[in-house]
């Protein structure tokens, strides 16, 4: 009986931590409305639509589920944050670093992404339909099942699937012997 009472109190300390991990820290909020800088904070289901958080720095911040509809995020550090779930709807994105964030299932539906870096990015199931991409560097990204901004929905296989061919082909059909190399290509 008193193994059931100490496994039923630690499992409900266990829950209780776990939800306050991931809920939004008013104090963080507060902190970034006052010095517009918030880095590793916790702001995860935030509603901050419509804020104007022009270079505001969030690097590594738990922004996962957060609204940021028609916020204003033009040059901001958003490196390594995690914007899962995030709604950033019509969100201006201009010259914002995102590198190493993850955007996974996150809206970025007719978003001006425009001279952002999204080096190293997860967008997998993010939506970009209408978002603008003039200058944007994509180096790296996961666009796994990702709807672009034409609103094609990528593969459902990893970006990197076309260079885990496990058989070649024809190798070397067209090679003259004084080029190095190989003319190999996967089926």
């Amino acid at each position: 009986m008193n193994i059931k009472i100490l496994t039923t109190t630690v499992l409900f300390t266990f829950f209780g931590l776990t939800a306050q991990a991931f809920a939004l820290n008013e104090q963080d909020l507060e902190l970034l409305k006052t010095t517009n800088a918030c880095p590793r904070c916790d702001l995860s289901g935030a509603d901050l639509s419509q804020a104007n958080l022009n270079k505001v720095n969030l690097r590594d911040a738990n922004l996962k589920g957060a609204n940021l509809s028609q916020a204003n995020l033009s040059n901001a550090d958003l490196t390594g944050a995690n914007l899962e779930t995030a709604v950033l709807t019509s969100a201006n994105l201009k010259g914002a670093s995102l590198t190493g964030a993850n955007l996974k299932s996150a809206s970025l539906e007719n978003a001006d992404l425009s001279a952002a870096g999204f080096i190293s990015t997860n967008l997998e199931a993010a939506n970009l339909k209408g978002a603008k991409l003039q200058y944007t560097n994509f180096r790296g990204a996961n666009f796994r099942l990702t709807t672009m901004p034409t609103g094609v929905v990528t593969s459902n296989k990893p970006y990197w699937w076309s260079l885990q061919r496990e058989t070649q082909k024809e190798c070397d059909k067209f090679k003259t012997e004084k080029v190095p190399g190989s003319t190999c290509y996967g089926e």
